[in-house]
């Protein structure tokens, strides 16, 4: 479905005569500006006790509404306004904005600014990496541990993981049952690469709450970079037996197969799978899957096996032209 939208004339006349750029840097620009208020809204999200497929839906929203910015932007752009307006005589100029969100146009404009926000947004890999559902041990009702973990909070969003990991140590030694705490050194243990460290505080995490998404899905992550990788493998399928449909337990066992166990065939597999359930949840997480499956292309590739790369995407009912 396509609408069309009215731009007074004043911003007409302003895009036209932004300095001297090139279109190409105008439209960088522009890009630029509308993901930093894309990204301001994803930060704005409240993360508590909500499912990270709801979290994905909610900064898909935040990106949708600037990536249609983003549209009329770049198609303004596009077009010598003032001698438009001069022929025309009006004080309208008539914008096509295609609003289809499964057209291809309306995901060149939305995937371009998802890719954008993928690199350059902290608070978006913050926001839909979250997981803060709560069960009974999970929050403290300990004063002291609380004010330590807040301390050890503010820290860790400013990402200075080695002065957060004693706050978080303080709150535990204050609370032991304290899960997110447990959950918290552990992140910091295997940001600042002390592996076992982080294994053992995930592994009490799980003591308190055997079906912890994070602490599962982390744990994983720590046994890749101790390249233990069929205990990666185990963990990922621990997390499948709680969540079959979480696209992260497809995701990090394709990246094992496709880059550590030189098994493409089933890391693209795997990594297709995570692809459909990304895209199905509105996840920006969908452009990293996008780039490893590229990736994996390009060195099926140098092995002559094109065809069988294609018959992968077909079986899973993926048509994007990833090579």
């Amino acid at each position: 479905m396509k609408k069309t939208v009215y731009v007074i004339l004043i911003l007409c006349f302003y895009l036209n005569g932004m300095s001297q750029e090139t279109e190409k840097k105008k439209t960088d620009t522009l890009l630029k500006e509308l993901s930093e208020n894309a990204c301001k809204c994803i930060d704005s999200i409240d993360t508590k006790n909500k499912s990270n497929e709801d979290i994905a839906k909610e900064s898909n929203k935040c990106i949708d509404i600037q990536a249609g910015a983003y549209q009329m932007g770049s198609k303004l752009m596009g077009i010598d306004l003032s001698s438009t307006l001069l022929n025309n005589g009006n004080k309208t100029i008539d914008i096509n904005i295609n609003t289809n969100k499964n057209s291809k146009e309306y995901k060149e404009y939305y995937y371009e600014m998802e890719r954008y926000l993928m690199d350059n947004c902290k608070a978006l890999k913050i926001t839909i990496g979250a997981n803060d559902i709560e069960n009974e041990k999970s929050v403290s009702k300990n004063p002291e541990a609380l004010k330590q973990y807040s301390k050890g909070i503010k820290l860790f969003k400013k990402e200075d993981y080695e002065k957060a990991l004693p706050y978080f140590e303080k709150a535990v030694k204050a609370d032991s049952v304290f899960a997110f705490a447990w959950d918290n050194i552990g992140i910091c243990n295997r940001k600042l690469n002390n592996l076992d460290a982080a294994i053992y505080a995930y592994n009490k995490s799980l003591e308190l709450d055997p079906n912890g998404l994070m602490p599962l899905q982390n744990i994983a992550i720590v046994y890749e970079y101790k390249k233990e990788y069929n205990k990666a493998i185990s963990a990922y399928e621990n997390l499948a037996e709680l969540d079959s449909f979480n696209p992260e337990v497809f995701y990090g066992i394709g990246r094992i197969y496709a880059f550590y166990l030189n098994n493409q065939e089933k890391g693209l597999d795997n990594m297709c799978k995570a692809y459909n359930l990304y895209l199905k949840q509105k996840s920006p997480y969908r452009s990293d899957a996008e780039k490893l499956i590229n990736t994996i292309y390009t060195e099926m590739k140098k092995q002559g096996k094109v065809i069988r790369f294609n018959e992968i995407l077909k079986e899973n009912n993926i048509n994007a032209d990833f090579n």
